[in-house]
């Protein structure tokens, strides 16, 4: 059945060199490396790093060169009162200069103490935590639903599995009800409607096979594979662990919440917060900066003896800036960076509360999925019994096809439901791992 669904599904996709054979924990590695969110996760990780080294380097010397050239087609003039030259009450225009004037400047400025950037070389890593968690979350994420588009695939092949016993079993049916028309045993409605629920099944195993090939491109989907390259799964059902017993899904850990990346996101985002206060209250702190310069000066009537002489300046000091009034700005600032902490402390409540009640919603969507695919499973095995008991009694004349018809129904719907139940089963043991922090 796996070659049949497989060899369906390649016909209605073109031919790719690229072929992969994986488990689910492959699939999960891959997604890893070309799923985009988590790829873009790690370049924010990379980023922030960068960002990290940014913020330290504020705190080295910062040196800034600078070089100008004017050539003075006209010298500037000045008037000079005529006091000076014996003709008061009068100006003389005087030119002051020279027709070439270079100059070259190199400034280098220290941080002495800067609350600003004590509070930003503190946070530096706490900053940086936050966007390694924000990728943990990205692949915590991937990996649930590229294990849950895997689960899909496996329960697909099994229910076309099924469904291929039921129509193999038909198809004998129908046989040996038309011979038995022939030999004037049977009627011609008993044919017809075995016939009617055989091409029933076939439809609907045609259209099993679709939705398999779908499930096989929403699973490469979400492992960011191309959908046309050729992926075989290794997993099958039987290797994935379902406790029917319901033994670790019955625990009960009040402080498994601490082992979401959620709650671990929000701890950090609040310490960044905390930060943030305390960068308002350095705002109130005066700065002290030391600075120093040298600057050579270059000054000519003639171009080329323009720097055959300098007159440098050069000097060395201290830059003290005090806060005295900035409109009552960094108050409120500070005010407004204190209600963001508060916020930040009632988000980690709720969520603390929101997660506790997610791990007790999947612990018992996961003890009542298994134990309602135990009951399916059990109720196929019936309705099998009850068809193999139905079609002894009609072959010994005992019975009809109705009986026949209908225990056959019941079948495809025991296989129906179980199917269902079978995912559900799958799908609630993913969110359980998810819920109780299992998935890193």
């Amino acid at each position: 059945m796996c070659a049949i669904a497989l060899n369906s599904f390649a016909q209605q996709t073109p031919p790719d060199s690229q072929k992969y054979s994986f488990t689910v924990a492959d699939c999960v590695n891959y997604a890893y490396l070309h799923q985009d969110s988590v790829v873009n996760a790690g370049l924010d990780v990379t980023s922030a790093g960068y960002h990290v080294k940014e913020i330290i380097g504020q705190g080295y010397p910062q040196i800034s060169g600078v070089a100008s050239f004017q050539d003075y087609l006209k010298i500037p003039t000045t008037l000079i009162p005529g006091e000076f030259f014996g003709a008061p009450g009068t100006f003389i225009p005087l030119k002051f200069g020279v027709t070439y004037q270079s100059n070259l400047s190199l400034t280098a400025n220290q941080i002495i103490f800067d609350p600003s950037y004590l509070v930003g070389l503190a946070g530096r890593r706490t900053y940086k935590e936050l966007y390694d968690r924000s990728y943990t979350r990205s692949k915590i994420a991937v990996n649930v639903n590229v294990t849950k588009a895997y689960y899909q695939v496996l329960v697909s092949i099994e229910e076309l599995r099924l469904l291929q016993e039921d129509i193999d079993q038909l198809k004998q049916q129908v046989n040996e009800t038309t011979a038995q028309n022939k030999q004037g045993v049977a009627e011609l409605i008993d044919v017809q409607r075995i016939t009617v629920q055989y091409n029933s099944l076939v439809t609907k195993k045609e259209n099993t096979v679709r939705l398999l090939s779908l499930n096989y491109e929403l699973l490469k989907f979400q492992m960011g594979m191309p959908i046309e390259s050729n992926l075989i799964l290794k997993d099958k059902l039987q290797d994935v662990q379902l406790d029917f017993s319901g033994g670790e899904a019955v625990t009960t850990d009040t402080t498994a919440y601490r082992n979401r990346i959620e709650y671990g996101l929000l701890e950090t985002q609040e310490k960044l917060d905390e930060y943030d206060v305390k960068l308002k209250k350095g705002q109130f702190l005066p700065k002290l900066t030391a600075n120093a310069s040298y600057a050579p000066s270059y000054q000519n009537n003639s171009f080329g003896q323009l720097y055959k002489m300098d007159f440098p300046s050069s000097y060395v000091g201290l830059t003290l800036n005090v806060p005295v009034f900035t409109g009552f700005q960094h108050k409120y600032q500070l005010k407004h960076s204190q209600i963001t902490v508060e916020k930040a402390q009632n988000n980690l409540v709720a969520t603390k509360n929101a997660l506790n009640l997610e791990v007790s919603k999947a612990r018992i969507t996961y003890i009542n999925g298994l134990q309602t695919l135990n009951d399916q499973r059990k109720n196929m095995a019936l309705a099998a019994e009850v068809l193999r008991v139905a079609k002894i009694k009609y072959d010994q004349g005992v019975g009809s096809s109705l009986e026949v018809i209908q225990a056959q129904t019941a079948l495809q719907d025991a296989d129906n439901t179980y199917i269902q139940g079978l995912y559900d089963a799958l799908v609630s043991k993913v969110d359980l791992d998810k819920a109780y922090g299992r998935i890193k």
